[in-house]
């Protein structure tokens, strides 16, 4: 995936963020977990800025890239920032997606440079998989292209825009494309480059086994594989599988972190889920833990 539709789609989703975020008022309820409104909004600037950072080729915080990892992390970050006036976590937002679209648009003319250079090459017949000049390194010592990267921003700034919307009542509709492009271009990239036992939670997993056939509207298909604590992805495998699920990606999204339970979208006709054990689906979403 290239840099380009990503930052088009930061562009696109931040503003009305950043109006979410100034607009929180002074009642600060909570909104997800123990974190209250601007806790959220004050994350989400950490999220922007380690980000910034890893584009830029900056030191980035030293985390494990587990549910209990980033909590731990993302609590001491909270802690070191004492800012909670939505006005100025507003400012600070904005500011942030500036900095981070100008950041962006030099790698990506860097990404492309490289490219170019490299075109009638042998290397150059092989730019699926990214040499290490291409990455960049992020949390847990990852090299990972810019362009996910900027695809997990995008998918923290959907999600947590959701999380205020719901905790201030206030609408936030995540457009199909900007969900797609954060879990095809963030999610699944992030799951193949972590440890195939970073999205489980190890007890409740315990022996659970099983294969999803995963279609995404209006992008691909994947096999995801649990086994016994693990998860990998196969976007090959052509074998039996337990259940194929169909899938809105903006649903998806919502309902593997955790923001939906998967019965409303199953009746509006969101997800769709048949095969031999569908059922197991809903064990994945006890076993499945997302940094």
């Amino acid at each position: 995936m290239h840099l380009t539709p990503v930052r088009t789609a930061l562009r696109e989703v931040v503003p009305g963020l950043v109006a979410l975020v100034r607009n929180l008022g002074e009642a600060d309820p909570v909104s997800v977990g123990t974190w209250t409104t601007s806790e959220v909004a004050a994350h989400l600037s950490h999220v922007f800025r380690f980000d910034i950072d890893a584009i830029a080729g900056n030191p980035v915080p030293d985390a494990t890239v587990t549910a209990a990892g980033m909590a731990e992390v993302n609590a001491k970050l909270l802690a070191d920032d004492g800012e909670r006036d939505p006005a100025a976590l507003a400012d600070r937002l904005s500011a942030l997606a500036t900095e981070f679209d100008d950041v962006a648009s030099r790698a990506g003319t860097a990404e492309f440079d490289d490219v170019a250079s490299r075109a009638g090459t042998a290397e150059f017949d092989d730019v699926a998989s990214p040499s290490r000049a291409d990455t960049v390194e992020w949390l847990q010592g990852l090299r990972l292209p810019s362009s996910v990267v900027a695809a997990h921003l995008l998918e923290e700034c959907l999600i947590h825009g959701h999380d205020l919307a719901s905790a201030t009542g206030r609408p936030w509709p995540i457009r199909r494309d900007h969900a797609l492009l954060a879990v095809e271009g963030g999610v699944l990239p992030l799951i193949t480059a972590l440890p195939p036992t970073a999205f489980v939670d190890q007890e409740k997993a315990g022996s659970f086994r099983a294969r999803f056939d995963v279609r995404l509207r209006g992008g691909g298909r994947t096999t995801m594989v649990f086994d016994r604590g693990s998860l990998t992805l196969d976007e090959n495998y052509s074998g039996a599988v337990d259940a194929c699920l169909s899938a809105d990606p903006a649903a998806l999204m919502l309902v593997f972190i955790g923001r939906q339970s998967i019965g409303k979208p199953l009746l509006a006709g969101k997800l769709a889920a048949w095969g031999p054990r569908p059922w197991k689906l809903a064990r994945l979403l006890t076993a499945i833990s997302p940094p």
